[in-house]
């Protein structure tokens, strides 16, 4: 059985998916650790190496590039791929400074001031975020540490540029971000389907860039439904 691999991203863990789960009873399902490594590639790797096989790679944000990265260097062992809430683009004009400053806040004020500065920002723009959600988020971040913030941003900072070959992954592809996400805008997720004509784009409404955690019945319901329809055509193109 091709297994589902969901990979989290910054300062994320098995809890972005958890509310996905149910809609992916039956599956082979395997939540991504992406341990102590330092680079995107690293991570890539790693996860190759630890989920032997053929996958499905389902990644969020942070996640969807190193997914991104997987499909480059395994491109044989992926039977589909899904990006959620994510981009393709290396470091932009500014950003650094911005990062940087993000790595000396977390040090400095801990993980718990870090959340509360840097969640809001993420939810959906402009729909008063739900108490219960941003607990959970909250949580989830503090159990990260400064030191582990810092190995993710260290990795986006030197993060590949993956508009330079996605075009060449022709396997099956599903998009989707969320109609509020400010931080991985609509806009980066058609970037995406334009050098690849075979994606599907979903958009999730009422969603920001936690869309999993946010809207996790209608991001569920979209992966199922299309990994039993992604593997419906592998069969029939095998008969």
């Amino acid at each position: 059985m091709t297994r589902i691999l969901l990979i989290p991203g910054l300062i994320c863990d098995r809890h972005v998916w958890q509310g996905c789960l149910a809609a992916l009873a039956g599956h082979d399902v395997a939540v991504a650790d992406l341990g102590v490594a330092t680079d995107i590639t690293a991570m890539a790797e790693q996860l190759l190496a630890t989920h032997a096989g053929d996958l499905i790679v389902v990644g969020h944000s942070m996640g969807g590039r190193v997914a991104m990265e997987m499909a480059r260097i395994a491109p044989t062992r992926l039977r589909g791929l899904v990006l959620l809430n994510t981009g393709m683009a290396p470091l932009k004009a500014g950003e650094l400074p911005k990062r940087e400053a993000m790595i000396a806040f977390a040090h400095e004020q801990g993980m718990a001031a870090l959340a509360d500065h840097w969640l809001p920002g993420m939810m959906a723009a402009g729909i008063p975020p739900d108490p219960e959600v941003m607990a959970g988020l909250r949580a989830m971040v503090c159990r990260m540490t400064p030191n582990q913030h810092e190995r993710h941003i260290r990795a986006l900072i030197a993060r590949p540029d993956a508009s330079l070959w996605i075009g060449a992954w022709q396997g099956p592809l599903l998009l989707m971000t969320g109609r509020q996400d400010i931080w991985s805008p609509i806009a980066q997720h058609e970037e995406i389907a334009a050098l690849c004509p075979q994606a599907r784009l979903e958009i999730i409404e009422e969603a920001g860039h936690f869309a999993p955690v946010e809207q996790p019945a209608a991001v569920g319901a979209l992966i199922s439904a299309w990994v039993r329809e992604t593997a419906t055509h592998a069969q029939e193109e095998f008969q």
